[in-house]
């Protein structure tokens, strides 16, 4: 939503910080995010292919917290 209405409104989402309430379950996500112009992400961590999403964050310099909470449910 924020990268459709930045496009729209010709502003800018760099830098920007990203939140998430559901782990990243692949490192696409947390690429998009980056290509969009985030510069740190938050996220609860707990997904089997965490350490997928933290080596795409290193790889691209940005900074990434795990909360060790996580707020979404089903």
């Amino acid at each position: 939503l924020a990268v459709a209405r930045s496009k729209k409104y010709g502003t800018q989402l760099k830098p920007s910080v990203v939140g998430s309430d559901a782990f990243f379950p692949f490192a696409d996500g947390a690429e998009a995010a980056i290509a969009a112009g985030a510069t740190a992400i938050i996220q609860p961590g707990g997904s089997v292919r965490d350490q997928e999403v933290i080596n795409a964050c290193d790889r691209l310099n940005v900074a990434m917290v795990f909360t060790g909470e996580r707020h979404f449910r089903h």
